[in-house]
Formats: C-alpha cells, structure tokens, sequence
C-alpha cells in the first residue's frame, strides 16, 4: 500500500514537472517569436518599400549617351538601391504576356515608351524625397514624365508607424503575460510542498537552505524549458529563412543569438525570482494557514 502511494506521489510530481517545462517551454517560444517580429520589423517594412518603383519615361526622340547618362547618374545616387531600363519592345512584350493580346495588332504600332524603372532604398521612400527626385528627372530635357505611387507610399508609411506603435505595446503587454503564467506555474508546483517546507522549518532549518533546493529544481526546470522554446524558435526561423529569402533574417546573425542568449537569460532568471518568492510567502505563513 505504501508503495502504491508512493509510485501515485511520484508520477503526480513528474506530471507536474512536465506541466511547468511545457508552460515555460510555451510562453518563452512565443515571446521569442515576438523578439524576432521586433528585431526584423525594420527589415520586413523595408522589403516592402522597396517594391515601390519610380518609372521614368523617355521621349522618343531621348539619345542613347543621354539614357546612360541618366542610368550612371542614378546608380551612383546614395538614394538608389537599384534601376533597371526597359525598352518599349520589352513593355510591348510584357503587356502581350499579361494581356494575352496582341495590342500592336490593332493600333499598327508600338505606342509605348522607353522607360527607366527606379527602386529606392527604404530610408528615401517618403513623399518628399519621391517628389524631388521626381523634379530632378523632369529637369532634363528628354524625360518625358515620371510616375510613382503616392498614394501607395503615404498609406505605406502610415501603416508601418501605426504597426511599429502597436508591436512595442503588444511585446510589453506579453512580456508581463509571460512572466505572470511562468510564476503562476512554478507557485502551484511549491504549494504541492508547502508542509514540508513548514515542517522544514519547524525542524531548525533555515529560509535559505530551505530555499535552495526549490530554487535549483526550478532553475533546471526553466532551461528545460528555455531550451526546447529555443529549439521551436531555429525550426522556425530556419523556415522563414528558406520560404522568404528576400527578407534576409539571417543578415545579423548578432541579433538573433543576442535575442537566444536573452530568452535563455529569461527562462532562469523568471523562474529564479518567482521560486523565491513563492517560498518566501509559506515561509511566512503559520501553520494553521497552509490550509487555506
């Protein structure tokens, strides 16, 4: 019988080991996975704002040295990240392709123009700056006009100020959450025990040798749990990584070991504190209140 009970203690104290490892295992991936949003929001709005295209058209009677010209002007421009020229045959071709139509068929001729398509770096993707470099183009005798997305770029930038705002609130809000479900996990499991340590105590030993071996078993605990949070976060970073290269995830390899090496630091120092604490208070208490 006594065995019996014994071996229903053991698997009851297992059970509640796992159950701890795997809410700290949960909260410290998901928190991680908020860092990661963090530290590439500045690459992912970037992505985007580098879709937006300045497309400078030519006139037809425009010269061959004049287009060079332009081209070595913008891609020695700091404002610059890439250009690329399109002749109106390659325009005529990618309309045929989108379309499925001929166009030429019907009107007799190629009425497009050659064009010049201009992407920004992220920082000069602004109204003002599209405007001058707009203004700049136009000054020279053989453009013949520039286009660009206002609109888009306004909303573009409005969203990413609203989404930035929104992502420190939302990563400060579940930074508490996490600490909260952490301590609240690691309280239950030191309630399990709250005669022994009384009975600990009413025996002669101290708060802090009574303290140590709960704060040790809770710290090994914590790297369990940071440790397969860290495993979750390289699967998926590992995938992001391969499905959308273009956001170049892995440029700074610095900041995403600093963010491991912080959620690690995280899983100890959380548990450490509220071990502490939660033993602290049925130190406190009298007997008759371990009841309640």
């Amino acid at each position: 019988m006594s065995s019996y009970f014994e071996k229903h203690q053991k698997r009851k104290l297992v059970s509640s080991y796992i159950s701890v490892v795997i809410s700290i295992a949960l909260v410290l991936f998901l928190l991680g996975l908020l860092g990661m949003l963090v530290l590439n929001a500045k690459k992912v709005s970037d992505h985007f704002k580098e879709q937006v295209v300045v497309t400078i058209y030519l006139k037809d009677t425009a010269k061959k040295v004049e287009r060079k010209q332009l081209e070595k002007s913008l891609a020695m421009a700091d404002y610059v990240k890439s250009t690329e020229y399109v002749s109106k045959e390659q325009a005529a071709e990618f309309m045929k392709a989108e379309t499925g139509e001929d166009f030429m068929d019907f009107v007799g001729y190629n009425p497009l123009q050659n064009s010049i398509d201009v992407h920004l770096k992220a920082d000069f993707v602004t109204s003002e700056h599209l405007e001058k470099i707009s203004e700049d183009a136009l000054n020279k005798k053989f453009v013949e006009e520039v286009t660009y997305d206002n609109d888009l770029v306004n909303l573009m930038n409005d969203n990413v100020k609203r989404i930035s705002f929104w992502v420190l609130v939302i990563s400060g809000l579940f930074t508490l959450i996490a600490v909260l479900l952490i301590n609240s996990s690691l309280r239950l499991a030191v309630y399990s025990k709250r005669f022994i340590i009384k009975t600990m105590q009413m025996v002669g030993a101290t708060k802090q040798f009574i303290r140590r071996p709960f704060i040790f078993k809770s710290v090994r605990l914590g790297v369990i749990g940071a440790i397969l949070a860290l495993i979750g976060m390289g699967i998926v970073l590992y995938y992001l990584n391969k499905t959308f290269p273009e956001l170049y995830l892995l440029s700074n390899p610095t900041l995403m070991v600093f963010l491991f090496v912080a959620i690690f630091a995280l899983g100890i120092v959380i548990t450490w504190i509220s071990t502490h604490f939660a033993t602290q208070r049925f130190l406190n208490l009298r007997t008759d209140e371990l009841y309640y």
